[in-house]
């Protein structure tokens, strides 16, 4: 290779490395900025609205179908007037977050428990996957016969869903940890219970933070099923009898206030993770 070919090789490789730099601070330049983000997403569903109710003023749509925006935000303004939307809302809250937290944080703890014995968990994995693949909502008649028409069956409905979901993670997190340091603790002289406490568990929590979020969801199918068969109050109830009158703005209003209660559990778990797991 001449001098030539051998300086021309290092400038190219200069301008590649300078070409590099320049893309990666480029790239950097380009990540939004939580602002930038949250105006997107309210521009996002500001537009939407619009379009929607210029769809239903233009007679694109039929409103007895699908409601319109300025219709759910007058029925809003006399639910939340009303003090009825505020109360319907704070009752399926409760009835979500309290069957949330006993579901989820009895499953997770037996789904971790059982890595302490392999016997126990093989005996009972058959039974895991037949109620995780079991709709759930098959089991609503019973529960609501077993608990009564009141807040118990609820709760108790959201604690089922969610107690097979956090079970199964926790037990899957505890097994997916890695092999090598179980061996590591074990040729230390280490217990299997403190190997659970000093590692297992601390590297099971990803699944069951995933878990956490999932059990939002389906904490709410629960209060929300269960006041559709038994109630006569909760945004579960709003909605069916709204839907029932054909009254399409107070069903929207009520899933949208659904979906309030859903940001907020997500956003509890979020400010848990950051303040108790990333330390």
């Amino acid at each position: 290779m001449s001098v030539t070919d051998t300086v021309s090789s290092a400038q190219v490789g200069q301008a590649s490395s300078r070409g590099q730099t320049a893309a990666g601070s480029k790239w950097k330049d380009v990540t939004p900025s939580t602002m930038q983000i949250l105006t997107w997403q309210i521009g996002l569903l500001l537009g939407l609205l619009a379009l929607w109710e210029l769809a239903v003023s233009l007679g694109w749509i039929e409103v007895y179908i699908y409601g319109r925006p300025s219709g759910i935000f007058a029925k809003a303004v006399e639910l939340i007037g009303s003090g009825a939307l505020l109360r319907d809302s704070a009752l399926t809250a409760f009835e979500a977050i309290s069957g949330f937290i006993i579901g989820t944080m009895t499953g997770s703890v037996l789904g971790l428990a059982l890595w302490l014995s392999p016997m126990g968990a093989a005996v009972l994995r058959p039974y895991m996957i037949a109620l995780n693949g079991l709709p759930k909502i098959a089991l609503a008649p019973l529960v609501i016969i077993w608990f009564g028409i009141g807040l118990g069956s609820k709760i108790a409905l959201a604690t089922l869903i969610t107690f097979i979901v956090a079970m199964i993670a926790a037990q899957q997190g505890a097994r997916e940890v890695d092999s090598d340091w179980v061996k590591l603790m074990r040729s230390l002289g280490a217990s299997r219970f403190k190997t659970w406490r000093t590692v297992i568990v601390p590297g099971a929590m990803p699944w069951i933070v995933s878990a956490f979020r999932l059990n939002v969801g389906f904490a709410l199918i629960g209060a929300v099923v269960g006041e559709y068969i038994a109630s006569n109050n909760g945004l579960g109830y709003m909605i069916s009898y709204a839907g029932t009158l054909y009254d399409l703005n107070t069903v929207w209003l009520g899933i949208a206030a659904l979906m309030v209660v859903a940001l907020l559990m997500y956003a509890a778990i979020d400010w848990c993770e950051a303040r108790f797991m990333k330390r």
